[in-house]
């Protein structure tokens, strides 16, 4: 299954991210990788009860990165791979402006 995940921090600056079938990962080790990105970015969680869902990783992580990370092809490469594994979903828009992720 090829997937697309659409990155959008602004109209003007979106990045598109495809990920064809073998490049896709395990539950597992999508989580782990949005897991160590959530800590590694020093990302707070959203809610006040402190507890952080598999959306709020994605966004969290696509936020603190910033447009830089997505820049860099491996990295940007490795955040659509975990993020379309983690969700199952072959089509994905991650809106970091309006804090919203679709699909």
């Amino acid at each position: 299954m090829r997937s697309l995940v659409k990155v959008v921090f602004s109209p003007i600056q979106q990045f598109d991210l495809v990920v064809d079938e073998a490049e896709v990962l395990s539950f597992e080790a999508a989580r782990q990788w949005l897991d160590e990105q959530f800590i590694q970015h020093d990302c707070a969680p959203m809610r006040g009860t402190g507890k952080v869902l598999l959306a709020d990783k994605i966004l969290g992580v696509a936020s603190t990165a910033g447009p830089a990370a997505f820049a860099d092809a491996a990295w940007a490469l490795d955040f659509a791979r975990a993020t379309s594994s983690a969700l199952s979903k072959a089509l994905l828009r991650v809106d970091v402006a309006k804090r919203t992720l679709s699909y």
